[in-house]
Parts: structure tokens; C-alpha cells; sequence
């Protein structure tokens, strides 16, 4: 028996392929699919199954693509209703995997239709529970996510989230490993743990939401403070998971067209595209196409495209870094942004080669920051991190404009004044600046390396530490 986690950071996503004598399950696939049929391969296995802990609402999942590939079936909880052929399986259902067995547990909570899978070995022991967004390690699943879908109340889902971790997983042996979704940086979870497994015993022992003598009451209070409205992308993803989607090698087809800067510059006049630019933020300062929005690829870089560009069907350019092209599209496909129609062949170097009009961002040091402030009594500092982490700790008089929000708070700038940015440690800084100079405003300052720069500077009153309850 084998099982493979494939985690992926960007997403903060897990995704687990199982072998057993010749048949495979996967469990959850990212849109890109070749990696699990390349690893069946190996071997010569089949994949017998793809199993679905929910509908995913924070990545498209890959299982149309997957087993119209391989055969595989498609295999959800009790309740689900998916407009394409798949299995709905019944509470405690088994499916046999060569020598090993894995038991559909309806887990409802998160989602109504969640469900967990109990992999047991040879000789039936029970070995890893697979828990989608049941149980993470260190939290549980928010139970906010499906509240129109299920018509239903946070609170009451947080009672059916208790009811399920108590009668269907913790029951389980200690020594079973605890296999989740996601894990810190999802915004499917609170605060969840950089550890990616654990042993369900370790769990009961220091997961908070999996307290011996926690009352039903208390475990919905405690779920349920804290939690920030998600990403205006997850319903649109969730949608997508549950109706269908075009296949990713179309999506691949359609946004490798290279286009020269005379055919890029046509493109974005005559089809309204976002020009988006994956270059580092550091670089993009320096020069880029006016108008483009720069989300970086190194960093959080689908989940904040996700947040940032309401229209999961908005028409897409990209400037990228040679090479990364078909990278950039697979990672916008994986959070449902399939309608990339090209990139800017030889990148941004081309376009100034071509003498068309380029803009850059003025970032300063914090040095630079203190001398400045203290001749423009004007001026203000924005602090565009979570208000999470604002809250933890933060610069004294500092304004609070979280980049998640950012149509809102936009509303409360003034054009015609000056402002410095910063976010924790220059990426998000970059994308607010980027999206608000789209939108007219001339006057925003990059702050380098962020808040952490700020505060090694000594040049800057902060505020006393104070523990995050959430990291959303």
C-alpha cells in the first residue's frame, strides 16, 4: 500500500493519491490531472476512483478530467448533487483498492455533502482517515461557506460539524493519521497548522475544536467567532465543481497565443482584457504596461486573483517571466480563471523595445519613509495586511486598508494625497498600489520590505504584540 500527499503551497491544498496491487484511488486532484495518471503509470495501475471530500469552493477540482482520462468514477457523500454522472455514496459505504478497503463517513458540517475517508489495511485495520475540510490539523472547517446552499445557519452547521467529528472520527483509534485538505494560508480554516498530517490521538490533545468535555454550545461559539466573509470567489469555484467546466487542455490551448506588443496592445484595446503581470513585485516598480495589475507568481498568487477579480470569465493578458507562461495559466485555471487569451511574447523587455508607453511605482526604504514624513505633515501610512494581523501588532496612527477589501476602501482615499504602503513584506503592498493606479490614483508609495522592514528600522513606534484569535 502507498500513499502520496501532493501538497501544493499556493492553494495550501492537499491532494493524496493511494495504491494498492495494481488499483490507485485520488482523492480531491488539483485542475491539472497528467501528474496522477504519470504516477499510475509508474507502476502500471489503474485509478479506480477519485473521491470528493465536498465541493471545493476555494480550487476547481480535477475529476471531470480525470476520469474522463482514466475511467476512474467519481464518488461524493450522501446529499450531493452533481450535474454530471457520478457515484453518490451512501454513509459508511466501502470500496475495495486491491488489498486495502476505503469507508465513505459522512462527515456534514463544512458542507452538507462532506465526507471523510477511512482507509484500512489488510487485515481491515483502520490506518488514515482523509477528512477534506472536516478536520484540519489544529482546526476545524469553517461552517459559514454553505449556508445558502444548504439553507441553513452558520451556528446550525457548526452543530452538525460537532456532531460529526464526535460520533464519526473521534471515535476512532489514536494511532490513525489525520490526512486534511488544506493547512495554514487556506482561507477554508481559522487558524490552522503549518503541519500537514498527525495522528488523531495528538489531535484530541491540542486541536481546540476537539475538546474532551466541549459542549456542543461552546464548539459553536468558538467555530464561529472570528470568521471573516471568504474570498468572492469560492461560490463561483463551488459552482464550478458542482456543474462542470471546459477541460484544462483547452483552457492550456487558448492562453499560450504569443502575442507581439503591436498584437498585445490591439488585444487589450479591442476585448476590455486585464492586462495581468506575474513579475516579482520588486521588478514590476520598475517598469510595466500603464494599467496592468501585478499579482505575483512567487507568492499567494491564485488565491489573491481569486479575491481581487470578481468576474471568474473576465478575459486575461499576461506579462510573465519567459518560461513560466504555461505555469501562470494552469495556476489561474486551478481557481477557475480559464479565459486567458494570450501572453506578451519576450515579455515586458519587449514592449519598451517597442518604445510603447510604460509606467513605473516609486518604493522607498523606511529610512527614506522617516525623512519624508517629516516634511509632509499631509502624508499618511497604510497598513494593508488582514485586520488580523493589524490587530496583533501594527504602527502607531497607522491607517488600516486591508488589500482583501480594497473596492471598499478605496472609497476612503483622496486622490490628491500622498500615501506610503506597506503589507507585511512588499507582495500585497504591490498588487493594492498596482490596482489602485489603475483606477487613477497617481500617488501611492511602495514602503520596501513591509511592515517587518519597519519594525527592524527602530524608527517607528509599534504597538504591544497581542496573540491573534484568527488568522482569516
Amino acid at each position: 500500500m502507498k500513499i502520496e500527499q501532493i501538497y501544493t503551497g499556493c492553494l495550501a491544498q492537499g491532494a493524496y493519491y493511494i495504491e494498492s496491487n495494481g488499483e490507485a484511488a485520488v482523492i480531491d486532484p488539483l485542475r491539472e490531472v497528467q501528474p496522477y495518471i504519470d504516477r499510475a503509470n509508474q507502476t502500471g495501475a489503474r485509478i479506480k476512483y477519485i473521491f470528493e471530500t465536498h465541493f471545493h469552493a476555494d480550487f476547481v477540482s480535477g475529476h471531470l478530467d480525470l476520469a474522463q482520462k482514466t475511467g476512474a468514477a467519481i464518488i461524493y457523500g450522501p446529499t450531493a448533487t452533481p450535474s454530471f454522472e457520478a457515484l453518490i455514496a451512501a454513509d459508511e459505504q466501502t470500496f475495495p483498492l486491491g488489498n486495502v478497503t476505503i469507508t465513505l463517513l459522512h462527515t456534514p458540517g463544512h458542507t452538507l455533502e462532506s465526507a471523510s475517508f477511512l482507509l484500512k489495511d489488510e487485515k481491515g485495520q483502520p490506518v488514515a482517515i482523509f477528512t477534506g475540510d472536516t478536520l484540519f490539523i489544529g482546526d476545524v472547517g469553517r461552517p459559514d461557506l454553505a449556508q445558502q446552499a444548504a439553507n441553513m445557519t452558520k451556528e446550525e452547521l457548526a452543530g452538525l460539524l460537532y456532531d460529526s467529528l464526535r460520533n464519526k472520527i473521534m471515535p476512532l483509534p489514536d494511532e490513525v493519521v489525520v490526512y486534511p485538505a488544506h493547512g495554514a494560508g487556506s482561507a477554508c480554516g481559522k487558524n490552522m497548522s503549518k503541519e500537514t498530517s498527525d495522528t488523531l490521538g495528538h489531535q484530541k490533545a491540542t486541536n481546540y475544536a476537539l475538546r474532551a468535555d466541549m459542549s456542543r454550545e461552546a464548539f459553536i461559539t468558538e467555530v464561529t467567532a472570528g470568521l471573516m466573509p471568504p474570498p468572492a470567489y469560492f461560490p463561483l469555484n463551488a459552482m464550478l465543481n458542482k456543474q462542470g467546466y471546459e477541460s484544462i487542455d483547452v483552457v492550456l490551448q487558448r492562453g499560450q497565443q504569443a502575442l507581439s506588443p503591436a498584437a498585445f496592445e490591439v488585444a487589450a484595446n479591442a476585448t476590455g482584457a486585464l492586462i495581468l503581470d506575474t513579475r516579482d513585485p520588486a521588478v514590476f516598480a520598475k517598469g510595466f504596461i500603464p494599467n496592468a495589475i501585478n499579482i505575483g507568481i512567487d507568492g499567494n498568487f491564485a488565491p489573491w486573483v481569486g479575491a481581487l477579480i470578481p468576474d471568474i470569465k473576465q478575459k486575461l493578458l499576461l506579462i510573465t517571466e519567459a518560461g513560466r507562461e504555461e505555469e501562470v495559466i494552469t495556476r489561474l485555471a486551478r481557481v477557475g480563471y480559464d479565459h486567458t487569451i494570450g501572453y506578451l511574447k519576450g515579455g515586458f523587455a519587449a514592449w519598451e523595445q517597442a518604445g510603447l508607453e510604460t509606467d513605473r511605482i516609486t518604493s522607498i526604504t523606511p529610512e527614506e519613509l522617516a525623512i519624508r514624513l517629516k516634511t509632509d505633515r499631509q502624508a499618511a501610512l497604510l497598513d494593508v495586511r488582514k485586520i488580523s494581523e493589524y490587530q496583533s501588532e501594527h504602527v502607531i496612527n497607522v491607517m488600516n486598508t486591508p488589500l482583501d477589501y480594497i473596492n471598499f476602501n478605496m472609497v476612503q482615499l483622496d486622490k490628491n494625497k500622498t500615501y506610503y504602503v506597506h503589507c507585511a513584506g512588499g507582495y500585497r503592498s504591490m498588487i493594492f498600489i498596482s490596482v489602485l493606479r489603475a483606477r487613477g490614483f497617481d500617488n501611492l508609495v511602495d514602503v520596501q520590505g513591509g511592515f517587518k522592514a519597519l519594525k527592524a528600522s527602530g524608527q517607528f513606534p509599534i504597538t504591544d504584540y497581542v496573540c491573534p484569535n484568527t488568522l482569516l
